[in-house]
C-alpha cells in the first residue's frame, strides 16, 4: 500500500502529484463527471465499448487539459485571469472635462 503526502505543511496550498490549489478540484470533478456519464450511458444500454472508449478519452483529455493548465498559468493563475474578465476594458467619460474640475467648498456644518 503506498502513503502519499497531500499536504505539505500549515498555510502552504494542497499538492497531489504536481497539482495544486484549483487544479486538483478540477481534476478530481473531472474525473467524477465521467465516471457518472459512462455509467448513465452503460445504464441505458449503449454498447460497453463505447462506454469504454468515452471514458477512457474523456479521462485521458481530463488529466492531460488539468495537468497543462497546471504547467501554464500556475497557482493562481486562473483566478488572476478570472479578475481581469471582470474588469471593463475601458471607462467611458461622457461629462465634459470641466465638469470633473469644478470645484465645490463644502457648506460649514455644526
Amino acid at each position: 500500500m503506498s502513503n502519499y503526502n497531500i499536504n505539505k505543511g500549515i498555510g502552504r496550498t494542497v499538492e497531489f502529484k504536481g497539482l495544486k490549489a484549483q487544479y486538483l478540484f478540477i481534476f478530481a470533478g473531472g474525473l467524477l463527471g465521467t465516471l457518472i456519464l459512462v455509467m448513465i450511458l452503460y445504464m441505458i444500454g449503449v454498447n460497453s465499448y463505447i462506454c469504454l472508449f468515452l471514458g477512457a478519452g474523456g479521462a485521458s483529455l481530463i488529466v492531460w487539459q488539468t495537468f497543462s493548465l497546471n504547467r501554464k498559468y500556475g497557482e493562481h493563475g486562473l483566478m488572476k485571469i478570472a479578475a481581469n474578465k471582470r474588469h471593463p476594458r475601458y471607462i467611458i467619460c461622457r461629462k465634459p472635462v470641466h465638469r470633473y474640475l469644478k470645484f465645490t467648498t463644502k457648506s460649514n456644518v455644526r
